[in-house]
């Protein structure tokens, strides 16, 4: 307006358009209204009230991680944590893909030492797809949370401060993923087997799994031969 010679304030432009509004000469454009349409889930569910969590592997939540080392480089951590023994594994990835999710679902099974009834998850892509399909074919439960409620994977994400705190603040640490999974595979034999939990009696998750009857209080299962 200014340019165009005419003085005014924007006050008074302001009560003009209101005006113009008023009388219908001046008509908003209609506002595009994004697509609240969720991808389909078809084995997905929310966590049944009633499911009960009491033993090791009714309940492992599985979050990931950004990892952002220095400019430009973005790393993902998946991490999965057992509610009752607090046992965790842990794995990085170039990126979080319902693909490496799979193969994360395959390093799961082989480290955690009891039998997995359920899994909960966040609606991230990565689990949706051939994440899915896996635990279906493996019959394993899966629980999504409703969008925005991050507490409700509260145990996991703890374990995610953790792992920042204590690993990724501390160590001197390799940034390609192969020698990074080999760091971490130190670590989590640290978290598993050395440091103790307030959360359960400040004992370690291996000794509580063999206070439990879970492992054998005198040797190792061949499933964790990779801790010796």
């Amino acid at each position: 307006i200014r340019e165009r010679g005419i003085e005014s304030c924007a006050s008074t432009v302001g009560r003009i358009i209101r005006y113009l509004k008023r009388t219908g000469d001046l008509v908003e454009p209609s506002t595009r209204v994004k697509s609240t349409k969720r991808r389909k889930r078809y084995y997905a569910i929310r966590k049944p009230k009633d499911w009960e969590v009491s033993k090791p592997g009714d309940l492992v939540q599985i979050d990931t991680l950004d990892i952002r080392p220095i400019p430009g480089l973005i790393l993902k951590q998946f991490t999965a944590r057992d509610l009752i023994s607090k046992w965790d594994v842990i794995e990085a990835r170039s990126r979080a893909t319902s693909h490496t999710a799979k193969e994360f679902l395959d390093t799961l099974y082989r480290k955690m030492p009891f039998k997995i009834r359920a899994i909960q998850v966040d609606g991230g892509s990565e689990f949706y797809s051939e994440f899915e399909r896996e635990c279906m074919s493996r019959g394993i439960k899966l629980f999504v949370l409703p969008p925005k409620s991050p507490k409700l994977n509260g145990c996991v994400e703890r374990a995610q401060r953790t792992h920042r705190e204590e690993f990724y603040e501390l160590c001197d640490i390799s940034w390609t993923v192969p020698e990074l999974n080999k760091e971490l595979r130190q670590w989590e034999y640290t978290y598993n087997c050395v440091r103790p939990h307030q959360a359960i009696g400040y004992k370690t998750p291996l000794q509580f799994l063999k206070d439990s009857g879970i492992i054998d209080n005198y040797s190792n299962p061949s499933y964790l031969s990779h801790m010796s």
